[in-house]
């Protein structure tokens, strides 16, 4: 390893947890020891110190315990001549390194010092579980710690835009010369948050930490590794390199290379680069600092400099071992799953559709061949440059396609894609579907030329890519002359009332086969989703139609068919052939799953789940929680640390993870009697799918069980709900005893 990078690198650490140990000392004369200490909800406590050592900090004098632990990892500075030819010395102080950010990131909150403005500071569990889904089925191949700045505005948005365009989660912390490269982007107007895939962390060096406490949570939430243990702390570093393709990007000099014996960079931004070389994560800079190109700890390189700035992306991809695709369709915008999430706010409004302003309505049609002239877009009606800035106009979209593998079942699958497809437009803002659209062209897009007959393109480019193996030919009509929006509108209600009639009409007798969601398996290796007509995959992406359409277009893909085969127990809803095809799926760790009940073989989790069903045996009832909810439940615990104990495909009797359109299901829970086993759940939650749950509660019979769901509002402890449930005369304190 080269002498300047360990010296630097081991000097770092020295000043990292000189520092912690000032701060923490400071901080326990103020608070005294057993002040709680921690980052917002998480169930890792300090992640990264749990990953490592297996402590659970909770107090002051528990951080104390793990600066100990940085500080028996603490080799002594080497002198100036020594050459160090292994990356053992500077690999253990980048450990030390990251346990005494972890606590200076944390005492920040302790403080009131949490960070503020474009800041985002410690990601919680749900976020993390929120982006989970986009980790596991490709949507986001890796991610980017962008540490330091780029010597202009412009250079920065370019790099930003690059990172975007291949769906590369952009960490940024740090700054070079005072500057970092999220106040440059915040200079140029580009939002940042997790949904645009651009992540402030902090200005601070020690920020830095939040990406890789973000990546060990990874391994234990997903990879259902539980630390404690030195064998737990390398399954979780082998885990992040073998899965989790993220990488280094170290920017700008934070000295003249005439200055500072020709060190370019800080012993701290050293430090931090060899914390993250334990995990596996190569370091790719942009100014000359030593190169470390032998392989060992990282896949290849471990550090590579001296890049130019418009190969920065290219070169992290190849050492990182990233094979990315990158969409390059012929619009004049860029195009990425990193827009995805971008808002059009009406400061940067060009013109809009539907939503509150205009009818707009999306319809997706199956055609014969010889009625779709592929490649075709025509307009009806006039395009956006005949509007005026800030104007809302009528849409209509009708997409026609025809293959000859090509299912009648599969358009309102291909049709819900048009979502993410149009969401992918830099300076295009899309929400919703069917006929309650709301779509935003702001200025700049509309500046660099986007039209709509772009918009067909993109539509027309994307479901030939996607979905290649059924669609084989594509023309999209874009319409925006009102009257003839109105008339078409008409007969697309009519055609989703339709399909409505024919999905919602499936059950899980009318097939013979189901089918698996393996997509997790990349992050959850023993997890496997089995999918029904009435119980969708747990992280609500994907239904049994989806997944019919995926196998048909992928025949070889994470979705197949699974034989129902001789019926087992129709009331716990097992199945020999479903109990064979898990077992062997899931490496012989799962042998039997019941798909309808809680208590019995009950489906594994991976980490993904948009909600948790938990047993409360004192209500002899279930409640739900969902991800978004940061609250304690009557339970004793918040979602995260429930999600903490039953993800990475194991099987955990009395808690499930679901989608949230599963708990209307007729099948929810079926085996233990249902929605009115139903005691408790969070208002928000209640209030999203109060329709649907409105509906099932009549069909079966109950509409005023909706009332008596308690809420945080009616009870937040388990003496709470049941005085709630007393109150009420809620149905499951009548039902037969759950335990």
């Amino acid at each position: 390893m080269s002498r300047i990078i360990a010296r630097a690198a081991i000097r770092g650490a020295h000043t990292y947890v000189q520092r912690a140990e000032k701060e923490l000392h400071e901080a326990i004369e103020a608070y005294g020891p057993q002040k709680r200490i921690g980052f917002p909800n998480t169930a890792y406590y300090l992640p990264l110190i749990l990953a490592f050592t297996g402590i659970e900090v909770k107090t002051l004098e528990d951080a104390q315990r793990a600066l100990g632990v940085a500080k028996s990892l603490l080799p002594p500075v080497p002198e100036e001549r020594l050459w160090l030819p292994y990356l053992g010395a500077a690999l253990d102080a980048g450990v030390a390194t990251l346990i005494a950010q972890e606590i200076i990131e944390a005492l920040k909150y302790l403080r009131g010092e949490e960070p503020k403005g474009i800041w985002l500071g410690f990601t919680d569990d749900a976020i993390l579980r929120t982006q989970g889904i986009k980790l596991v089925d490709g949507r986001m191949p890796g991610f980017a710690a962008c540490v330091g700045a780029l010597p202009t505005v412009e250079e920065a948005v370019e790099l930003a835009r690059a990172l975007q365009e291949r769906n590369i989660l952009v960490f940024m912390a740090s700054h070079t010369r005072g500057v970092s490269m999220a106040e440059q982007l915040a200079e140029a107007g580009i939002e940042m948050n997790w949904d645009t895939f651009l992540v402030p962390y902090g200005k601070d060096t020690s920020a830095a930490v939040h990406a890789l406490n973000f990546a060990a949570r990874a391994a234990m939430t997903f990879g259902g590794i539980k630390p404690g243990d030195l064998e737990a702390a390398r399954k979780i570093l082998l885990y992040n390199k073998e899965r989790v393709h993220a990488f280094v990007l170290a920017l700008g000099a934070d000295f003249d290379p005439t200055e500072n014996g020709g060190q370019l960079l800080t012993d701290e931004k050293y430090a931090t680069a060899a914390g993250a070389i334990n995990f596996g994560f190569p370091v790719i800079a942009d100014v000359p600092i030593p190169q470390i190109l032998p392989r060992g700890i990282c896949t290849y390189e471990h550090v590579v400099s001296g890049i130019p700035r418009d190969q920065l992306v290219a070169k992290a991809c190849e050492v990182r071992g990233l094979k990315i695709k990158v969409s390059k369709i012929p619009i004049p915008v860029p195009y990425g799953a990193g827009f995805e999430g971008e808002r059009v706010r009406k400061e940067n409004l060009y013109v809009e559709f539907g939503g509150k302003y205009t009818q707009a309505f999306e319809l997706l049609l199956a055609r014969p061949m010889a009625e779709v002239e592929d490649g075709k877009v025509q307009l009806i009606g006039p395009d956006i440059d005949q509007a005026k800035e800030g104007e809302a106009m009528p849409l209509g979209v009708i997409v026609e396609v025809a293959g000859r593998n090509l299912k009648p079942d599969f358009e309102p699958v291909l049709e819900r894609r048009i979502h993410h497809f149009i969401s992918c437009i830099n300076g295009v803002m899309h929400i919703g579907q069917r006929d309650i659209p709301w779509i935003r062209i702001s200025k700049e897009a509309f500046q660099k030329g986007f039209r709509l007959k772009h918009y067909g393109t993109v539509l027309i480019h994307k479901f030939k890519e996607d979905f290649g193996a059924i669609v084989d030919k594509v023309q999209v009509t874009v319409i925006t002359d009102p009257e003839e929006v109105e008339k078409r509108l008409k007969e697309a209600r009519e055609v989703y009332r339709q399909r409505d009639a024919r999905v919602m009409g499936m059950t899980d007798e009318d097939v013979d086969v189901f089918y698996s969601c393996t997509l997790c398996q990349s992050y959850a290796p023993n997890h496997v989703c089995v999918v029904t007509p009435e119980r969708l995959g747990l992280c609500g992406a994907y239904t049994w139609l989806d997944c019919a359409a995926s196998h048909e277009m992928d025949p070889h893909g994470p979705n197949q068919p699974i034989k129902k085969g001789e019926v087992l127990d129709p009331v716990l809803g097992q199945w020999q052939g479903v109990n064979e095809f898990v077992k062997q799926a899931s490496r012989g760790n799962v042998e039997r799953v019941s798909m309808y009940s809680i208590l019995q073989d009950p489906q594994t989790s991976c980490g993904c789940f948009e909600c948790i069903v938990a047993v409360l045996p004192e209500a002899n009832g279930v409640m739900i929680v969902n991800r978004e909810y940061l609250g304690e439940t009557p339970i004793g615990m918040t979602f995260s640390t429930m999600a903490g104990q039953i993800g990475g495909g194991v099987q955990m009797p009395g808690f499930l993870g679901i989608g949230k359109l599963y708990i209307t299901s007729k099948k929810f829970i079926s085996a233990e009697g249902g929605i009115k086993r139903l005691v408790w759940m969070p208002k928000e939650l209640l209030e999203e799918i109060r329709p649907r749950l409105e509906a099932r509660l009549a069909e079966i019979g109950e509409p005023e069980l909706i009332e008596k769901i308690a809420t945080e509002e009616q009870a937040k402890t388990i003496d709470e709900l049941l005085a709630h449930l007393e109150r009420t005369k809620h149905p499951a304190l009548e039902m037969e005893p759950l335990v």
